[in-house]
């Protein structure tokens, strides 16, 4: 069912739609949803090679304005939302963790999240929380996200075929190694 789903995604890349697709997942996941555009932008890049860098781009963009819906979810209607956050998201301990990094260095831990498989929506949400500078939170997250996708792009660019080729050989243990990730990321923001 997987690499059926994989098949799909890859000639999304040769349609409109999956400029769209990827425009949406991307922002979502950066204020709410919990999994990561990066399988879509992969499989996107994968399709069509030679728009890698734009697709890339359409991904950092729609990540940082979703990254600032997050911050005004936060900073807005904290108080409505906090339950589903600590029942869903993350544990107190960890956005008191959250806090105190903030506390040490905002633009380094907001371009930390931004760039790594920490669910992100985390630090988005708790950014407007705890009224982190909007200018710092926008640089890092605009930093961070790019690098992140951007990196991805241009090496789908550079090895587009052979990566392919690697994908298709081993779909199911990468797939297995994704999802693993994605659990342990959730892992390690509960237990911080």
């Amino acid at each position: 069912m997987l690499k059926r789903l994989y098949e799909w995604v890859l000639k999304l890349g040769e349609r409109k739609g999956g400029t769209y697709a990827l425009s949406s997942v991307s922002f979502i996941e950066a204020s709410i949803f919990p999994i990561p555009p990066d399988p879509l932008l992969i499989a996107l890049c994968l399709g069509k090679p030679s728009k890698s860098l734009y697709f890339g781009v359409i991904c950092s963009i729609f990540s940082v304005l979703g990254a600032i819906a997050g911050y005004f979810i936060g900073w807005g209607i904290w108080e409505l939302v906090d339950t589903f956050f600590f029942n869903h998201v993350i544990t107190t301990e960890a956005f008191e963790y959250v806090n105190r990094k903030y506390a040490e260095n905002a633009f380094l831990a907001i371009l930390g999240a931004a760039f790594t498989p920490i669910p992100f929506k985390v630090f988005t949400v708790t950014a407007g929380v705890f009224k982190i500078n909007l200018f710092i939170f926008v640089i890092a997250c605009a930093i961070g996200r790019s690098a992140r996708f951007m990196l991805l792009s241009v090496l789908i660019l550079i090895f587009g075929q052979k990566i392919k080729v690697f994908i298709d050989k081993y779909f199911n243990a990468l797939a297995i190694l994704f999802f693993i990730m994605l659990v342990l990321g959730f892992f390690i923001l509960k237990k911080l």
